[in-house]
């Protein structure tokens, strides 16, 4: 991929600034692996032809990878690399962000809480979960 310029910001908004990407990496984080139906289920409802390309270009990057799916030969698991793995810590700024400024579904704000007690130990539980997830997968 071209960047842009050489300024880290821009280098990583020419992969993450869409408004799909980091959307597509969340629903990986929540839930670990996902089927190309599972992020057409998302509340945010991305269209079929987004979803195919903002796909394409983070496998391209590195950010997450393709399985054979268990069940089906017609399907694939989608999961978080350890590239996209170690996106987590600004997901997670994001979200205390937010919760500063803007209001937060009540479920959200447990988890904030659980994150403003002890934001190191939180990121590193959480990235364990999702390495772990890896190891088991290829």
């Amino acid at each position: 991929m071209k960047n842009r310029s050489q300024c880290p910001i821009s280098c990583s908004l020419d992969i993450l600034g869409d408004k799909w990407s980091l959307l597509l990496i969340r629903d990986l984080m929540r839930l670990k692996q996902c089927t190309y139906s599972d992020f057409l289920k998302s509340g945010e409802k991305i269209a079929t032809n987004i979803l195919a390309s903002r796909l394409l270009m983070l496998e391209e990057n590195g950010l997450i990878s393709k399985l054979d799916h268990p069940e089906s030969k017609a399907k694939v698991l989608y999961t978080l690399t350890k590239k996209g793995i170690d996106l987590l810590p600004i997901l997670i700024e994001m979200q205390l962000w937010v919760d500063k400024y803007y209001t937060v579904p009540k479920e959200q704000k447990e988890i904030i809480k659980t994150v403003k007690k002890d934001k190191a130990g939180f990121i590193k539980a959480q990235k364990k979960v999702l390495s772990d997830g890896i190891k088991v997968e290829h």
